[in-house]
């Protein structure tokens, strides 16, 4: 069972430091009140109180831990930033699953969080060889970027918004899979995902990540105008006002 819980992974990110990926479900549906909750339930809860070092020990209190356990622990350590001890965790989850997704994707976030792009990659390439989830393209996405291969980068992006529209959009939460974005460049990344919104005629979105990206610097304004992908943004008002302005850069 995955609950729902605030997330606050890795670093300071563009939209927030981490997100969730499958299979969430409401805390309040814990159990029936005539049993007992199980070790898994009971650290479970705790984690969606932050109670993170508590849920961590009430994780390894179980004798018999599963993939999905050690998978668990190392969030609660990645929630408190400590690095190490989630990588061991994710990685002991992986040597009892060979084909767990979420635990190979979250060594790939550890490797991330500590600038190692060509690692975290790899891992996120092993993840998606068992998985087809929007948040491990993302992360993908992010570490391409990261090393400044803005071509991959796009593509694993524009593979995430083909498996999961509102990819980008969701709000922090947890549960077994970390999704990274803690992308340097705030402003070519908001860059992007206007272009890629803009090609599919998401309009409101688009406009929305143009304006960020130019409040955050965006230096290539040439690009908005000549761009393919914003044809049809250029016949907006709002559009030519925003580049005919000058954003205060935030």
């Amino acid at each position: 069972m995955v609950f729902r819980l605030a997330a606050v992974v890795v670093a300071a990110g563009i939209c927030s430091r981490a997100q969730v990926g499958d299979a969430l479900v409401d805390q309040t549906r814990v159990a029936p009140a005539n049993r007992t909750l199980t070790v898994e339930e009971r650290g479970d809860i705790m984690m969606a109180r932050k109670m993170y070092r508590e849920a961590i020990e009430t994780f390894q209190s179980e004798t018999h831990k599963t993939a999905v356990l050690y998978n668990k622990i190392g969030i609660g350590y990645h929630q408190l930033q400590q690095l190490e001890p989630a990588r061991k965790n994710y990685e002991q989850a992986v040597k009892l699953k060979r084909d767990y997704a979420e635990a190979l994707n979250n060594i790939g976030t550890v490797y991330y969080a500590r600038k190692s792009y060509r690692r975290a990659i790899g891992y996120y390439k092993r993840a998606l060889r068992f998985s087809d989830s929007a948040s491990i393209y993302s992360n993908l996405g992010t570490a391409y970027f990261g090393r400044k291969e803005y071509k991959l980068a796009t593509d694993a992006y524009q593979e995430a918004l083909n498996r999961d529209p509102e990819v980008f959009e969701r709000k922090s939460s947890y549960g077994t899979l970390l999704q990274d974005r803690n992308v340097e460049e705030r402003a070519r990344f908001h860059y992007y995902l206007a272009k890629m919104y803009a090609k599919t005629g998401r309009n409101e979105l688009a406009m929305q990540y143009v304006r960020k990206c130019l409040e955050e610097g965006f230096k290539e304004r040439k690009k908005l105008a000549e761009d393919p992908e914003f044809q049809a943004l250029r016949e907006l008002d709002e559009f030519k006002e925003l580049l005919a302005s000058e954003p205060r850069v935030l």
